[in-house]
C-alpha cells in the first residue's frame, strides 16, 4: 500500500501540480493592484542590493539615497520614514500629529474608516469621523458638519483632515480642491494628511509632479505608497513641513515598523524613481482602466458609476453575470445592494485581459437574455 501511495505521489501529483501552478502563474484578474507581482526592475534592484554587509536599521547607502530622492520630489524640508505597510504609514503618520482627544475627519470610503480594522482608534486612541461622499472626495462643505464643540472638553477636538489621492473610488482631487481643504484645515489650527497609496496614479492623471499637489498644495503629512504600483513591500511616511516629525523615530520603533534590513525597502525606491519607472507603471495601469471603461461603455446592459481618472473602474451589472465572470477574472463587489462592482487594473494588466473580460461579459449577458 505504501509503495502504491508513493508511486502516486511521484507520478500523478507532480504533473497536476505543475499544470495548476502554470495556470496560476499566468492568471491575472481585476481584484486589486495589490495582486500584481513585482516589477522586474524593482526585483533586480533588491537583488543588486543583496551583496555584502551594510549597517542595519537605515544607516546604509541605499536608505541615504532614497531619502535624498524624496527631498528632491517633495522639498528639502521633507523628512521621510520607511515602514512595512500602508496601514502603518497611515496610522503612525497620524500618531505623530494627533493626541488621543483629537478626531480625524475623512471620507466614509477611506481606508482609515473601512480597511484599517480600527487601527487608528486602537493605536492612537483618537476618533475617526466620516462624511459620506458620492465620489470618494470630501469637500469643505461636507467637513463643516463636524466642526463643532471646539475647545469644549466634552467633545473630541478635530485635529486632522485626511484625504486619499487617488481615492478609493478611482477619482482624483485637483490641486485647487486640495488647496481649499488645506486652507480650511490650517485656518482652524488643523493639519492635512494625504493617504497616497495610489499617488502615482494621481500624478499621472493630473500630469503634474508630486510636489505640486502635496507640499505646494498644503499637505502636511503624506503616506506614500508604491506596493500597488510595482513594488514588493514598504511604504513611506513623509512629513512635508518642519517640526512635525519630532521624536517620530521612537514612534516608529514602538510601532514595530523599524526594519532591521531596511536597505531592501530603500533599494526598491531607488529603482522606483530611476528613469521614472513609477510613471510608466502608473501610466500603463491608468491607460488600461480607460481602455476597459471604453469597452464597457459599449455594453448597454452595464453602467459605469464613477469618473475613470486613475486605475479603477466601478460599474453596475447583473449579479449573476458578475458571479460567472469571477470564475475567470476575479474582482470584488463594491455595493452589493445595487450590484456595483470594482475593477482594478495594474502595471501588468494586458490588452488580452480586457478583451477576454468584455467577451465573457457579453456572452453571459446574451445567455441570460435568451
Amino acid at each position: 500500500m505504501c509503495l502504491i501511495i508513493e508511486d502516486f505521489l511521484n507520478e500523478a501529483i507532480p504533473d497536476t501540480f505543475i499544470k495548476n501552478l502554470k495556470m496560476e502563474i499566468n492568471k491575472r484578474g481585476f481584484a486589486s493592484d495589490n495582486n500584481a507581482g513585482i516589477h522586474p526592475d524593482i526585483l533586480q534592484e533588491i537583488i543588486s542590493s543583496n551583496n555584502g554587509h551594510v549597517t542595519g536599521y537605515g544607516s546604509d547607502v541605499y536608505t541615504e539615497g532614497a531619502l535624498k530622492i524624496f527631498k528632491e520630489h517633495f522639498g528639502d524640508a521633507t523628512e521621510t520614514y520607511f515602514v512595512f505597510t500602508g496601514t502603518a504609514a497611515n496610522v503612525l503618520g497620524l500618531s505623530a500629529i494627533t493626541r488621543s482627544w483629537n478626531s480625524v475627519i475623512t471620507a466614509s470610503t477611506a481606508h482609515l474608516e473601512g480597511d484599517e480594522c480600527g487601527a487608528p482608534e486602537k493605536f492612537i486612541g483618537c476618533k475617526v469621523l466620516v462624511v459620506d461622499t458620492p465620489d470618494g472626495k470630501i469637500t469643505t462643505d461636507l467637513i463643516e458638519k463636524h466642526m463643532h464643540g471646539i475647545d469644549f472638553e466634552h467633545h473630541s477636538q478635530p485635529g486632522v483632515i485626511s484625504i486619499t489621492q487617488s481615492t478609493e473610488m478611482g477619482t482624483v482631487y485637483s490641486v485647487s480642491e486640495i488647496k481649499e481643504i488645506a486652507g480650511f484645515a490650517h485656518a482652524r489650527g488643523m493639519l492635512l494628511h494625504m493617504d497616497g497609496a495610489r499617488i502615482a496614479n494621481a500624478a499621472v492623471s493630473l500630469n503634474m509632479p508630486f510636489k505640486s499637489f502635496t507640499t505646494d498644495a498644503g499637505v502636511d503629512v503624506l503616506s506614500f505608497g508604491g506596493t500597488k504600483n510595482g513594488m514588493m513591500f514598504g511604504e513611506s511616511i513623509c512629513f512635508l513641513k518642519p517640526g512635525l516629525s519630532a521624536d517620530f523615530k521612537y514612534m516608529r520603533k514602538q510601532g514595530m515598523q523599524l526594519a532591521s534590513k531596511m536597505r531592501f525597502i530603500s533599494a526598491q525606491y531607488l529603482g522606483y524613481f530611476r528613469n521614472d519607472l513609477w510613471r510608466s507603471c502608473a501610466s500603463h495601469s491608468n491607460a488600461m482602466a480607460k481602455k476597459l471603461a471604453d469597452k464597457l461603455n459599449q455594453v448597454p446592459e452595464v453602467k459605469i458609476t464613477q469618473k475613470v481618472q486613475s486605475n479603477g473602474v466601478f460599474l453596475i451589472m447583473p449579479a449573476d453575470v458578475a458571479e460567472e465572470i469571477k470564475k475567470h477574472y476575479f474582482f470584488y463587489p463594491w455595493d452589493e445592494k445595487r450590484s456595483e462592482w470594482r475593477l482594478m487594473t495594474s502595471w501588468d494588466t494586458q490588452d488580452e485581459d480586457i478583451e477576454n473580460f468584455v467577451t465573457i461579459l457579453k456572452n453571459e449577458l446574451k445567455s441570460i437574455n435568451h
